[in-house]
């Protein structure tokens, strides 16, 4: 009898703690904020529906009327979605124009400069409000904010802008990428990527920010059509200071490169964001030293895209199919290195580009800094193949649309 008492009790004993680790496991999760982990990366349970808010805050008839790019940096560095998330935001633009719509034309000849910017202020607010900011020359004629002045930059050379982040381990300092870009001929596809940098403007700076700082990375790929690209199409900052759902500490940047639209990824503690020998990249097994044998985690992406995490544990990349397709895309994985799933479509773009035989969408991406928790809002950019002629008759076409993607539990 006493035999089986005992038996009894340290079978109870084992089921106690075992229930106290259970529930410490759910409290841990609770307390943090982390969903179960869903393991598809096939499936995604969504509606999706076009964000007037934001869209209406780009159609301007004054002074910026248009610009592609469209990456958005939250200046206090919280890039996930939160309830308390208010406050500036950066919105960088590459090619835009600057001049007056009157009754839907054009009155008077547009300036094109090559990038620009936004100041968004209370996010989320009713009263959110956005202006617009580019350099003049001493005639006050409108100029790019950033110029090439690398050791690798020569004249005539311009920058279209990359993602950036407010790096909160260098006084707050924001980063952003610019590709070194040069004119080659007079077809649609008449430009070329032929460096890569990093622009540092100060915590504080405000535009035209003539005190930013611009320094060359070794990170780019010389070659053919299917191999040439860099490093900037997109970053996550999966950091806590950051709010990341499950923090490592690293800034992960994604690349893209070839015809092919093949999507690679680097990563580096923010405070060696400039020491550009502490950067690793994923060779598909291993994070390591050569970035020439960075592994392909994804294809038929754009050159510009988002990566995410997302509340049920898995992180979301975000393009527009192909480079240059209708469709906007979604592939799912477990880890910021990928691998990624199958291409889950989310919107198609047809709507916006059948006003124009030549129009077309590209470079969606999705903006968790200005997206409340379950959901994520999305931009992408609207272009012509006959660029000149279609702004004439149509000059608001060249503006970013958005859209609301709200997820099911």
């Amino acid at each position: 009898m006493q035999q089986d008492r005992k038996v009894e009790c340290q079978v109870a004993l084992v089921l106690f703690v075992l229930l106290l680790a259970l529930l410490g496991s759910c409290f841990t999760k609770r307390e943090i904020g982390i969903q179960p982990i869903t393991t598809s990366l096939e499936e995604l349970r969504f509606s999706v529906t076009e964000a007037p808010d934001y869209t209406n805050l780009f159609q301007r008839t004054t002074g910026w009327f248009g610009g592609d790019g469209v990456f958005t940096i939250p200046l206090n560095g919280v890039e996930q979605t939160r309830f308390d998330t208010v406050g500036s935001v950066l919105v960088l633009f590459s090619d835009s124009l600057i001049g007056q719509i009157t009754d839907g034309k054009l009155d008077s000849p547009f300036v094109m400069i090559n990038n620009s910017a936004a100041w968004m202020e209370a996010v989320w607010e009713d009263t959110t409000s956005i202006s617009f900011h580019w350099a003049t020359d001493i005639q006050g004629a409108p100029q790019s904010l950033f110029v090439p002045r690398t050791p690798n930059a020569i004249h005539g050379q311009y920058y279209w802008l990359g993602d950036g982040f407010t790096n909160q381990e260098k006084n707050y300092d924001t980063y952003l990428f610019g590709y070194r870009i040069i004119t080659t001929g007079t077809d649609a596809f008449n430009f070329k990527e032929v460096g890569n940098a990093l622009i540092v403007i100060p915590s504080g700076s405000k535009p035209p920010f003539a005190d930013h700082r611009q320094l060359d990375t070794p990170f780019y790929f010389e070659g053919t059509a299917e191999s040439t690209g860099s490093f900037g199409a997109g970053i996550l900052v999966n950091t806590k200071e950051a709010g990341a759902l499950r923090p490592d500490g690293y800034v992960y940047i994604y690349g893209v490169k070839g015809a092919k639209k093949e999507v690679m990824v680097a990563r580096v503690k923010p405070r060696d964001i400039e020491v550009f020998h502490r950067w690793r990249f994923w060779d598909g097994m291993a994070w390591q030293d050569d970035f020439k044998k960075a592994a392909v985690i994804a294809d038929r992406a754009s050159n510009e895209l988002s990566v995410t995490s997302l509340e049920d544990g898995r992180y979301a990349l975000v393009f527009q199919k192909d480079g240059i397709a209708p469709t906007v895309g979604l592939r799912l994985s477990l880890s910021p290195e990928g691998p990624f799933g199958p291409i889950i479509t989310v919107w198609d773009t047809s709507d916006d580009i059948r006003a124009g035989s030549q129009l077309i969408s590209y470079n969606a991406k999705a903006h968790p800094s200005l997206s409340k928790p379950g959901e994520l809002v999305i931009s992408y950019n609207i272009n012509s193949f006959d660029f000149f002629e279609d702004v004439k008759i149509s000059p608001d076409f060249y503006r970013p649309r958005f859209i609301r993607v709200k997820f099911n539990e």
